[in-house]
């Protein structure tokens, strides 16, 4: 069965950009299971639409992304542990895990922010957009995505400067 030019397209397009899409997904979902779930409906997604948005496809992607991922934290919230109190005794790092231990506070400190926020930072900050790009994707102005922005990283600081046991880098 010959495959068709829009389907090599596609194929190559999610050869080439798939990894990187899933690191997005990851950042959007703090969790790997529902970051593949995440991209995987957004490839669909995609796929079906592909002769209408193949000249910016990524942007498409990105946006079903960011909106899935809202609309799946809006849903699930209700369903969520929520964690209350503190470890009494807490270890310094082994240096060679030190590194995967900050990663690990800011992975839990992005799952932490509102979808929004989260969403406005991993775009300016992981994907490098610029503000007008990311307000299209989110469906707001510029100003809102700095705003946005700007309290999400406040909110990041602040979980970094709560636990002084992990040193900043």
């Amino acid at each position: 069965m010959a495959e068709s030019e829009q389907d090599g397209e596609f194929r190559q397009f999610v050869a080439d950009r798939s990894a990187t899409l899933l690191r997005l997904a990851y950042l959007l979902t703090a969790d790997r299971s529902a970051a593949e779930d995440l991209l995987q409906i957004a490839l669909v997604r995609t796929y079906l639409r592909w002769r209408k948005i193949s000249t910016n496809p990524e942007g498409y992607v990105r946006r079903v992304l960011v909106t899935v991922a809202a609309d799946e934290r809006r849903r699930s919230h209700h369903r969520r542990e929520v964690v209350s109190g503190q470890v009494p005794d807490v270890a310094r790092p082994d240096q060679p895990y030190d590194q995967i231990d900050v990663r690990d506070r800011l992975r839990v400190a992005l799952a932490a922010l509102p979808p929004r926020q989260r969403a406005a930072v991993v775009l300016r900050h992981w994907a490098g957009l610029e503000p007008a790009e990311v307000g299209e994707l989110l469906g707001c102005s510029p100003g809102t995505v700095r705003s946005q922005t700007a309290r999400g990283l406040d909110k990041l600081r602040e979980a970094y400067t709560a636990h002084p046991e992990v040193e900043k880098r």
